[in-house]
């Protein structure tokens, strides 16, 4: 029924709104180009914290090397920061200066 609710009551039908939730806002997470990281490397991050195949995570970096950034999946907020924090950490922790953003859409 269009977003109410018939409650019996004792032979009463008490008719109630149910609350509209609001979606959550979503946010793209972005994989910003550099001159130092190797391909290899992106795609190994884009297969790992993204679930990406190796085709879709190629045609990706691919994407970001020639375009400068792009869209590697999209989120709710915390999901959002955790891929970019989990990103940014890897490459540190390995030594590339391949970062990751977050922008809402």
């Amino acid at each position: 029924m269009s977003g109410k609710e018939l409650i019996e009551d004792g032979g009463l039908a008490v008719e109630t709104d149910k609350p509209k939730l609001k979606k959550p806002p979503l946010y793209q997470v972005i994989l910003l180009n550099d001159d130092y990281t190797p391909m290899e490397f992106v795609v190994q991050v884009l297969e790992t914290f993204f679930r990406m195949d190796r085709e879709q995570a190629t045609r990706v970096m691919l994407h970001v090397h020639t375009r400068g950034k792009g869209v590697c999946g999209v989120y709710t907020r915390e999901i959002a920061e955790s891929k970019v924090h989990q990103v940014n950490q890897f490459s540190r922790e390995n030594q590339h200066p391949l970062m990751c953003d977050m922008e809402e859409t």
